[in-house]
């Protein structure tokens, strides 16, 4: 693959930084491609863009502002597997998996043309004499802190929403996996006008920084840790900008004594080794009742067992590296606290020892039973293929534990009965999967509870993640002698 590199975007100018960011592939250490660096004044200076655009965008047609979303779409749609290649090389994701990912990309831009003329208000009943309607505004300019594990099905989400509403956008790319944001971004830059769409590139200690604290920016959008996602909120404060967060999360995958077995084990291996488990609603710990806890346990190692380890765009590889060494290695710090703290080791559990591998940052997927819910590996984000089996007598031993989490993303619930949607409404959890494991569409809304977020997108509710409400009263009625 050739490799890429690309400068900034501000008010529609590609601008050079004093220093770059080299991309390497983390399945082989090979150089991707380059990005420019930012800093702080890069950015304030992509705000001052943003601003001095957002009146015309917020003014423009819906009409006008669907043509460039479906512009986006469809030169996405053009260069997929172009873009595919790309996401996989600089992320170390599985083909199919990059495919996947631009897909729902390219979905997401054209759900949001659809919503263009659809963003609606009120009218509100009052006294006669009064006329009361609400309508919904964009903030203005809006930035967007990306992550690197689906730096486009994450980033896009806010991007075409915020875009559809008549915002202007600022974006930091992630700095592990930033080409195919900075890729797209160049496609939306291209298909707006000037400021409308602006990249940044650059470390979160300066770009990220510099859009959370600014009073330049009217809404903040970021996915990322809880601990990073504190920090955002702690500097948003100072302007009271309104900030949507979705943060971590320990989604539990439920299996209960009616499931459907077999299903659930396909299920809860796909939910936690797709992306290498890399993901915010991985289903790294498995709340499985007793009565089918051995039978589910040995499809789930089985299975487990089969996955090939490899390069992104090799057709043979099911499951890429993590992003990094660093990601490695606290990965198997995770590993190690299990065994020390009593948990056994079912397969896995240490790097690959294939020679062909050892160039990158590799985790065998590794799965532990005999996991109790004190356990480090059964409360804190792994972020990396661990799975760990935890025994329940009862579904509401199950809800229990799945509730005593301060996380509160994603679950999966695997049972044949009735009760399930009842079940569901006690899960404490902003997205709930029945007989599958957590999935993301276009159409329907994405955000967690408690420290995994506030606020939602996706959907209609990306609508209001990226606008307010405005009141307008008109009084018919002559204003009366106010004082006499």
């Amino acid at each position: 693959m050739e490799q890429q590199e690309y400068d900034m975007v501000i008010d529609g100018e590609r601008r050079a930084a004093a220093s770059t960011l080299s991309v390497e592939n983390p399945a082989t250490g090979e150089l991707v491609g380059r990005v420019a660096s930012g800093d702080a004044d890069d950015a304030a200076a992509a705000i001052d863009a943003a601003a001095a655009a957002a009146d015309d965008w917020a003014r423009s047609s819906p009409a006008d502002r669907a043509a460039s979303l479906r512009t986006i779409a469809d030169r996405i749609e053009a260069e997929a597997d172009d873009l595919a290649a790309l996401l996989s090389a600089e992320a170390g994701k599985p083909l199919p998996t990059a495919e996947g990912e631009v897909a729902e990309t390219i979905a997401q831009y054209r759900f949001y043309a659809g919503v263009t003329d659809k963003v609606r208000g009120d009218t509100i009943p009052t006294a006669e004499n009064r006329f009361n309607y609400t309508k919904r505004s964009p903030y203005g300019v809006t930035a967007h802190v990306v992550p690197w594990n689906y730096p486009l099905l994450l980033g896009t989400r806010g991007f075409a929403s915020a875009l559809a509403t008549g915002n202007t956008l600022v974006v930091k790319p992630p700095s592990l996996a930033p080409l195919s944001t900075m890729w797209v971004g160049e496609v939306m830059a291209d298909a707006t006008p000037d400021g409308v769409v602006n990249l940044v590139p650059g470390p979160g200690s300066e770009v990220g920084a510099e859009l959370a604290s600014s009073g330049g920016v009217d809404a903040i959008t970021f996915t990322g840790s809880t601990g990073v996602g504190r920090g955002v909120l702690e500097a948003a404060a100072e302007h009271i900008t309104p900030v949507d967060v979705e943060l971590g999360g320990k989604a539990p995958a439920i299996v209960l004594d009616d499931a459907d077995v077999e299903n659930a084990a396909r299920g809860v291996v796909a939910g936690i080794f797709s992306n290498a488990g890399q993901n915010c609603v991985a289903t790294s710990r498995c709340l499985v009742h007793e009565d089918v806890h051995d039978e589910l346990v040995e499809a789930v190692v089985e299975k487990t067992e089969r996955i090939t380890l490899g390069e992104g765009r090799d057709s043979e590889t099911d499951m890429g590296p993590v992003i990094s060494a660093d990601a490695q290695a606290d990965v198997l710090d995770y590993v190690d606290s299990a065994v020390e703290e009593g948990a056994t080791l079912l397969t896995g559990g240490s790097v690959p020892d294939d020679p062909d591998l050892a160039d990158g940052h590799f985790v065998e997927p590794t799965v532990f039973d005999d996991v109790t819910p004190d356990m480090t590996i059964a409360c804190e984000e792994i972020f990396g293929p661990v799975l760990g089996f935890v025994t329940v007598s009862s579904a509401e031993e199950a809800i229990e534990v799945a509730n005593d989490s301060p996380f509160g993303l994603a679950a999966s619930l695997w049972t044949e009965s009735i009760d399930a949607t009842q079940l569901a409404d006690r899960l404490d959890h902003g997205l709930v999967a029945i007989n599958t494991f957590p999935v993301s569409m276009p159409q329907s809304p994405w955000g967690g509870n408690k420290e995994s977020g506030i606020g939602r997108e996706g959907g209609l509710e990306g609508v209001e993640a990226f606008t307010t409400v405005d009141s307008v009263v008109i009084e018919h009625d002559e204003m009366g002698e106010p004082y006499e």
